[in-house]
């Protein structure tokens, strides 16, 4: 493979290798993506993206985790690749493509906004193994009821009375493969500080704990409104920092905050091999 060249790239610390794949080519096995995203022998990152030609909006934004397996969205990788498409452009409003939708993207005083779509709430959109409410999912005695959402990939949201005190580590990483979960879930847990602010712990499906996950952030939005916890305008705190998220009357979530390029360089030729 020729010289491939990759940006790095984080929201809230959520951080991304992009390649772009818009002129020419780029194949990536499994093996290349695990091998990039590895943080001992290679760039290291929670998501490997390629920005690829789209036909219904201005880049086409496909998604892998660093275990080599594709992911459907991710929040603040959005917010990374419309930042990059409006600094080429001049424009500050353009529309990432992804296998979860085309996401509607603006610049904002602080950042980027994302319309990330509406929250799919029924049991089978999720998908859940089987008829129940999802705003109140049976996961065993160890755990709380969970709310359920799929935000272009599913999502259970547990509150606890301290986020910081669970062992995310053990309990994200079984609840991730929960048999109610045929696909595998996001796990977030969150303590609601007040009606407009929630403090929130992600174990990424794939990816174990993350500094930020934007389509989780959307999740725990729409679990705060469905359980009465809060309004649907809030702030999400996550460790790296903060998102403010509107759950709209029509289902769709809006997910606004920062993005940082934080180097660009050359993948060696080891990894792309």
């Amino acid at each position: 493979m020729d010289t491939v060249s990759f940006l790095k790239m984080h929201g809230l610390g959520n951080d991304f290798v992009i390649v772009d794949a818009r002129e020419r080519a780029l194949d990536l096995s499994p093996d290349m993506i695990r091998a990039i995203a590895d943080r001992h022998t290679g760039v290291g990152c929670d998501q490997l993206i390629r920005m690829e030609p789209s036909e219904h909006g201005d880049v086409f934004m496909r998604i892998w985790n660093p275990d080599g397996s594709h992911a459907q969205a991710c929040g603040n990788a959005t917010r990374c690749v419309a930042r990059l498409v409006m600094d080429e452009t001049g424009r500050d409003r353009i529309v990432v493509e992804t296998v979860a939708g085309l996401l509607a993207s603006e610049a904002t005083p602080d950042g980027i906004s994302v319309d990330m779509g509406e929250a799919r709430l029924t049991w089978d959109a999720i998908p859940l193994a089987k008829e129940t409410d999802t705003a109140e999912v049976d996961l065993g005695p160890d755990a709380p009821a969970a709310v359920c959402v799929n935000m272009g990939n599913p999502h259970a949201v547990l509150f606890v009375d301290d986020c910081d005190a669970v062992d995310l580590a053990h309990t994200g990483s079984a609840l991730e493969h929960h048999p109610m979960f045929p696909e595998r879930a996001n796990i977030s847990f969150c303590t609601v500080e007040t009606p407009q602010r929630i403090r929130v712990r992600v174990w990424e499906r794939s990816a174990g704990p993350t500094l930020a996950c934007g389509s989780a952030a959307c999740a725990v939005v729409v679990a705060g409104v469905r359980r009465g916890l809060t309004e649907r305008s809030i702030t999400v705190a996550l460790p790296g920092g903060e998102l403010d998220m509107t759950w709209r009357e029509d289902g769709h979530v809006l997910m606004a905050g920062p993005t940082a390029l934080s180097y660009h360089g050359i993948l060696a030729a080891e990894l792309v091999a």
